[in-house]
């Protein structure tokens, strides 16, 4: 529905294209390569940038509009499903629904750096709320109603993110980040799961969304950083409590977390960070409760036959608070075979407590529960905008224990959904720290 609406302010590529070569290229231009050694040390191509401040692989593909106005860079991402999502077993429920989100994005040099601007917004509080919420077996996190979420995803906020981001290089050695939301993304986890491309492709979240970027909207932030070519450490403050019931405003807040992460990016296919924080107070059903996450990640993307891409995620969260802790693991694979056929997988290990699911008994007893995701995406390229079509099958494993809570020990569910898309960008653009 939302990104239906902003694919009305669509620019046509080929005007954007005749636009990059007005401007005249460079070597080192083409999609996921650096510039060229010596000529701009400091600078990387917009596929290395993730949600909030995160790192990717240089090799990422890039799916977007853009053009150039004068001096300002402006793109234009965004996502978009609706179909019917049915979650069978005792806890299961089901309806129509939509994920969604549209970002805007305005880039410009500024007093030796550049100047970014961004804007995420999403109309899932209409599309994905309500009563069911979005169901999903063995999601937890966030409340409705005053009671905990359990089986099923909450819907996003309407804005996600509304954010500035300034980097200069100093003396071609090294260079500062300055990055500051009213909702936007702490230095904490790897980039979200709607950004990275090993899951851009699965409409649902992890079930381990709240042991590794549950913080990707936080209502309050601010973070300092420090790169080079293949490293940079940052860290930050900011609001620790999740977004209340109330999904259409804004939720601010004391600055009253904190966190810190070391990214590093070694080859063009490859991107590694950890990451440790404080997070106080997340969930308004235990206010009591603040908890230290600490994560680890590493990703891989390479193109693959005439105009694919593999792209591949390895995830680690630990959340501990209370004296107790839990882990979660994710492996998650986007095997975009030629720009049209995508099949994609996630398999999960949580340990989610009883309080989680709100399992009778000890609220802090551990559950070991796995999950697989499997889909396939069928985009139709060819148009300025990319309708899709899919379907996701999700698999859970329970516990004999609490068998009885889901009827089974293999709680299932699935989506068939159509989608919005924008294009593949075939050339990247170049951020250069020193101006565009």
């Amino acid at each position: 529905m939302l990104a239906l609406a902003a694919s009305a302010l669509v620019v046509n590529p080929g005007f954007a294209y005749a636009q990059e070569h007005e401007h005249g290229s460079m070597p080192g231009m083409e999609h996921g390569e650096p510039a060229a050694p010596g000529a701009e040390p400091l600078s990387f191509t917009h596929s290395r940038e993730g949600s909030g401040t995160s790192w990717m692989p240089d090799s990422s593909p890039v799916f977007a509009h853009h053009f150039m106005a004068g001096d300002w860079m402006l793109m234009l991402h965004y996502a978009a499903t609706l179909g019917y999502d049915d979650q069978w077993s005792d806890r299961g429920s089901r309806r129509v629904t939509s994920t969604n989100w549209v970002m805007g994005m305005a880039s410009r040099p500024l007093l030796g750096g550049q100047l970014t601007l961004r804007t995420m917004l999403s109309a899932e509080p209409a599309t994905a709320g309500g009563e069911l919420q979005l169901p999903l077996l063995l999601q937890s996190g966030e409340t409705y109603a005053g009671q905990p979420l359990h089986d099923r995803q909450h819907p996003h906020d309407l804005f996600m993110e509304v954010a500035a981001i300034y980097r200069r290089p100093i003396a071609d050695v090294f260079g500062i980040e300055l990055y500051g939301a009213l909702s936007g993304e702490p230095s904490l986890g790897p980039t979200a799961f709607m950004h990275r491309p090993s899951g851009m492709n699965n409409p649902f979240p992890p079930i381990g969304h709240h042991w590794q970027d549950s913080t990707h909207i936080s209502f309050g932030v601010l973070t300092a950083g420090v790169y080079n070519r293949w490293v940079k450490l940052e860290g930050s403050v900011f609001h620790g409590r999740e977004p209340d019931e109330n999904r259409w405003n804004f939720d601010f807040g004391a600055l009253d977390s904190w966190s810190g992460r070391l990214s590093v990016n070694p080859t063009q296919q490859t991107s590694f960070q950890v990451s440790y924080g404080y997070v106080n107070s997340p969930e308004a059903a235990r206010p009591e409760e603040s908890l230290h996450r600490v994560t680890a990640s590493g990703s891989f993307s390479a193109p693959m036959l005439s105009d694919g891409n593999v792209a591949l995620t390895a995830l680690w969260g630990r959340n501990v608070a209370m004296g107790h802790s839990s882990d979660s693991a994710l492996v998650e694979v986007n095997l975009d075979l030629d720009g049209k056929n995508v099949p994609f997988a996630r398999v999960e290990y949580v340990q989610k407590l009883g309080h989680d699911l709100m399992l009778p008994g000890d609220p802090d007893a551990k559950y070991d529960v796995f999950q697989g995701s499997f889909g396939y995406v069928r985009r139709f390229t060819g148009g300025p905008v990319v309708p899709t079509i899919g379907v996701s099958v999700d698999i859970g494993i329970v516990p004999g224990s609490i068998e009885a809570q889901y009827g089974t020990r293999t709680p299932m569910g699935a989506f068939v959904f159509i989608g919005l898309q924008p294009p593949k960008m075939s050339m990247g653009h170049e951020h250069h720290m020193s101006g565009m």
